[in-house]
């Protein structure tokens, strides 16, 4: 067996933890998880619902700015100049809430939504020439370049859109009949066009009785521009070495409106691309025939509402880095924060498991420093490390007291025991009669252990039956007036009335004798020692009070725990040996009540004993 050099403890061996399983470590990992993950998936929701929205926005805007155009063209395609635009171009501000201004092409302001004076953009948008345009936001990409609403001298006049619109609703009958549904649309110079519902039950019958030729009969009007426009193609043509007489015809298409074609045909691929470039002839031809009827061109100014540069829509990359600042400064701080709690946190731990590690004699506290579970924590170890400590105290007052107790009527029956042996003694009653005593205090310690013991096993046995309590103090008050009145105590019963218990009268005498014998031992000669019996409520009190020394506050908590006396010098016969009060708490317990004391030092003291009230025989 390994002995250790007095005066020095056995600390036991600390258990290094590994890093990944510190509890500071696992909660940062923890809290750095989280706020990555937290903050990434902020980061990538706002980057998501901006660039959407920014889409969106620039989408939107460029509709609009399409939409714009659209509108303009449209009107320089009907109207010979742009004298009359200032109204259009108010409306369209309102409506979009850009800015738009429209100028010559040497900047000559035409109309502007903005104040007289303010500056134009540095750079025009668009240039507005119904001419030479590639879109049109209602329809589509123009293939020939020409606003289909720049019709000029093609436009229809009302007499010929009549016979048109009657020549159209024979066509719409006679497809009908075939049961096929159809559409009339009418393109920008008044001429209607039937179309087939591609999607309808019945599309792509034979119906070639319907096409009888008339509905696509150019018109007098159409015919008489037609003419002019070859007029005006034919030098072209014939530099490319065709007929300056070849016939034009008329294409009529919903999306391009009437598109003047040449009617040449051509078998080899060569003569395609002939005919390709006879058409950029017709097409150059009839820009010339339609420009006195269309505005001339202009530029087209778009600003950002009130101011005048146009919007930025795309994240640059002092914002993306103003992202993933604020990003990075979320992670610190939540980095930060968590380390901080985290070491308030694991400090009161730490020193736990350190007083925890402490021998038992070192007695060691923890500081409480906070008010949260751990401090509560930290209050129940110090008031464990207490509660042990008076156990142990009381441990070792308890084995040096039975040490002595035993040891001293022992060592007096022996020492009479081994003299009677060797003659030097005759076995007289005197003798034998301080054997006796001897033995009973021997009997006393021994049968106040085992009540003690049966108690803390829950063994103790009770046999109740009706007890009336002014004969029970009677009882005892005629057991203990002998011994009070060789000290010198005047012993006192008083009674209020003849409350009854259903008790066990003998552990009860045992208890209030118990309280009897120790307020006689600690009462001065000519005391007094009172015992009274009386009922509050459902509960029958039974106290015991006397004129003695008294007990000082601070050990009146601690007067009924086991082993414990007020003054450790007493021996057993002088101050007992600690165990009677507690054999009393255990009695009462044992029957339902409580025990209590109350004291005044140099005035005296009271134990005060509730029970249970019961009946008297007879009652029912």
């Amino acid at each position: 067996m390994t002995r250790w050099p007095r005066g020095r403890a056995r600390r036991p061996r600390r258990a290094r933890i590994p890093v990944r399983k510190r509890l500071l470590v696992r909660l940062l990992i923890a809290s750095v998880l989280i706020a990555v993950c937290s903050v990434a998936a902020t980061t990538w929701l706002a980057i998501e619902t901006t660039t959407r929205a920014l889409k969106e926005e620039q989408g939107q805007a460029l509709a609009d700015d399409m939409d714009i155009l659209a509108r303009l063209s449209g009107y320089a395609a009907t109207h010979p100049d742009w004298r009359d635009v200032r109204a259009t171009v108010r409306a369209l501000s309102a409506q979009t809430g850009r800015r738009i201004a429209l100028t010559t092409t040497d900047r000559t302001p035409l109309a502007d939504s903005a104040p007289p004076g303010t500056s134009l953009p540095p750079r025009a948008a668009a240039t507005v020439d119904p001419l030479h345009t590639d879109t049109y936001s209602e329809r589509g990409a123009q293939r020939t370049g020409i606003d289909p609403r720049a019709v000029g001298p093609y436009r229809l006049t009302a007499g010929e859109r009549a016979t048109l619109d009657g020549l159209a609703r024979v066509r719409q009958r006679c497809l009908d009949r075939y049961g096929l549904p159809t559409t009339v649309t009418r393109v920008p110079s008044g001429r209607p066009v039937v179309t087939e519902d591609t999607g309808a039950v019945g599309a792509g019958l034979d119906a070639t009785d319907c096409a009888d030729g008339r509905l696509n009969t150019p018109t007098a009007t159409e015919e008489k521009a037609l003419r002019a426009l070859q007029e005006q193609a034919g030098g072209c043509l014939t530099r490319l070495g065709l007929d300056a007489g070849t016939p034009l015809y008329l294409v009529v298409d919903v999306t391009e409106g009437l598109v003047p074609a040449i009617a040449a045909k051509f078998s080899s691929a060569r003569d395609a691309r002939a005919l390709h470039t006879a058409q950029a002839c017709v097409d150059s031809a009839r820009r010339a025939q339609l420009d006195p009827y269309v505005a001339p061109a202009a530029e087209l100014f778009l600003g950002g509402g009130a101011g005048d540069a146009p919007p930025r829509f795309d994240m640059s990359p002092a914002n993306k880095a103003k992202v993933a600042g604020a990003a990075g400064l979320v992670l610190a701080v939540t980095v930060a924060v968590t380390a901080v709690v985290a070491t308030r946190l694991v400090r009161p731990l730490r020193a736990l498991t350190e007083a925890a590690q402490q021998p038992p004699e070192a007695h060691a506290r923890v500081p409480v420093t906070t008010r949260d579970e751990t401090g509560i924590l930290a209050e129940a170890f110090n008031d464990l490390a207490e509660r042990r400590e008076r156990l142990e105290a009381q441990r070792k007052a308890l084995v040096s007291d039975i040490a002595h107790e035993l040891r001293s009527p022992l060592t007096n029956i022996r020492g009479w025991l081994e003299v009677t042996r060797d003659g030097l003694v005759d076995p007289d009653p005197g003798l034998l009669s301080a054997l006796h005593e001897e033995a009973l205090v021997l009997q006393r310690v021994i049968d106040d252990l085992r009540d003690l013991a049966d108690a803390d096993a829950g063994t103790l046995r009770l046999h109740p039956e009706p007890v009336a309590a002014d004969e029970l103090i009677a009882q005892v008050a005629a057991a203990h007036r002998v011994a009070a009145d060789t000290a010198g105590v005047t012993l006192r019963t008083r009674a209020d009335g003849t409350p009854w218990l259903d008790a066990d009268p003998v552990r009860l005498r045992q208890a209030l004798g118990n309280l009897v014998t120790n307020a006689v031992r600690h009462t001065p000669r000519g005391g007094t020692v009172t015992l009274s019996a009386g009922r509050e409520g459902d509960r029958v009190v039974l106290e015991v009070a006397d004129t003695g020394t008294g007990i000082a506050a601070e050990d009146l908590p601690h007067v009924f725990e086991r082993f414990w006396r007020a003054e450790k010098s007493r021996s057993r016969r002088t101050g007992g040996s600690g165990l009677g009060l507690s054999i009393v708490r255990h009695l009462v317990a044992a029957h339902g009540g409580t025990a209590g004391a109350r004291s005044t030092p140099g005035r005296g003291s009271a134990f005060t004993l509730r029970l249970p009230a019961g009946t008297a025989p007879g009652d029912p």
